[in-house]
């Protein structure tokens, strides 16, 4: 007979399962409390006589205080530990296994940073905090793994970020929760949880293809990116290096953080922000890159470190 529940098998699992089992419990005492005063009030006061008349009763202020005060008690514990879930999985942890993942009609595809691909099946060491970078390359799908009680859309032309910290090793169920075409139920996948030398064998046993980031940088010389983004802040767009994680300012005035999706859009749109100090020349690489290749040049963007100040003497 299988279990009632999946096992716990991340770091936030047993939270969402308390707070899942307190609201069933909320919901179950007041649903049988309703119920047993609606039938235990019918059959007191029901009309005995036709002719029978109730009798006028007036509120009274401990009671309306008690059903006011106490709903809003409930209702403020719900919102204050419900929230303290969601930003406890929102907020990932300063250190953490990055991985891109790819929702495609009708199949998973994750990318590690250091190369290895996969297809329906990921891979990941127990006891690390595991970060998905996840988008679409078509319609809305759903990234659910019920043992880890982690679950998100993945959504075409965004990035959205989840994670999970696994807390034992086995193979663990991956669906998509978003009905995404006529094959969705066959968009199923595994995670593989394994131990920190194990998994370390296993990264090491792929294809010797390079890491995302230098598959990125052939993909920025092939692109012939290199003769605008120059090093020495010579060319005619912004340099890149050190870039990430900055905020610049746009020819608008506004300002915004150079992140996964900021990089995304100066790609495929170059045209809807405009760096300060520049004019709009990038041409439009919407159809000419993969979502793969995509995030090939995102990583690559991410591991250009600023280049050190020589002074002359």
């Amino acid at each position: 007979m299988p279990p009632l529940f999946p096992e716990r098998a991340s770091t936030i699992a047993a939270r969402v399962d308390a707070l899942y089992f307190f609201l069933l419990a909320i919901a179950i005492f007041f649903g049988l409390l309703i119920a047993g005063l609606i039938v235990y009030y019918a059959v007191k006061f029901h009309r005995r006589s036709p002719s029978a008349v109730g009798a006028r009763i007036h509120g009274g202020m401990v009671l309306e205080v008690t059903w006011t005060v106490v709903p809003l008690l409930i209702t403020m514990v719900i919102f204050v530990w419900g929230a303290s879930v969601y930003f406890a999985m929102a907020h990932p942890p300063d250190e953490t296994l990055n991985i891109y993942v790819v929702g495609k009609q009708w199949m998973w595809k994750f990318q590690h940073l250091d190369g290895q691909r996969e297809i329906n099946e990921l891979h990941v060491p127990v006891g690390r905090a595991v970060k998905l970078i996840t988008t679409s390359e078509d319609v809305i799908h759903d990234f659910f793994v019920p043992a880890f009680r982690v679950k998100a859309d993945v959504l075409p032309g965004r990035y959205v970020t989840i994670w999970f910290q696994p807390t034992r090793p086995g193979r663990y169920h991956l669906f998509c929760a978003e009905y995404c075409g006529t094959r969705h139920s066959g968009m199923i996948g595994e995670v593989v949880v394994m131990e920190p030398n194990e998994y370390e064998t296993w990264l090491s046993g792929g294809a010797a293809e390079g890491s995302l980031a230098s598959a990125g940088a052939k993909l920025f010389q092939d692109l012939a990116c290199n003769t605008c983004h120059r090093p020495d802040a010579q060319g005619r767009g912004p340099m890149l290096e050190g870039l990430f994680g900055k905020t610049v300012t746009l020819q608008s005035g506004e300002t915004v953080t150079v992140d996964e999706a900021y990089v995304r859009e100066s790609i495929l749109t170059p045209s809807a922000k405009i760096t300060a100090g520049f004019q709009p020349i990038m041409p439009t690489f919407q159809g000419l890159v993969t979502e793969e290749q995509l995030l090939a040049l995102i990583e690559y963007v991410k591991s250009l470190q600023a280049q050190p100040q020589v002074t002359a003497k």
